[in-house]
């Protein structure tokens, strides 16, 4: 039961924090989670999203940027 409720607050942060992204670079949301994909940052999501969810969403969604930048996302 504590692993489903883990995972349900995993896929809930994640959602969340792609609309966020999508919702700062101006984006729809598909487009964000293809940009995401492509780049890096869904990966970064999924492996650092506790860490991430302590964050204010701004510096969340900035440090996302930031690593699909390192891997050739435009700026």
């Amino acid at each position: 039961m504590a692993l489903d409720r883990e995972l349900s607050n995993e896929v809930q942060f994640v959602t969340f924090i792609i609309i966020e992204f999508a919702k700062t670079y101006k984006m729809g949301v598909r487009d964000a989670y293809i940009y995401l994909k492509k780049y890096g940052g869904l990966d970064f999501i999924w492996e650092h999203w506790w860490g991430l969810h302590t964050e204010n969403p701004y510096y969340a969604v900035h440090y996302i940027f930031k690593v699909c930048k390192n891997n050739g996302g435009y700026s």
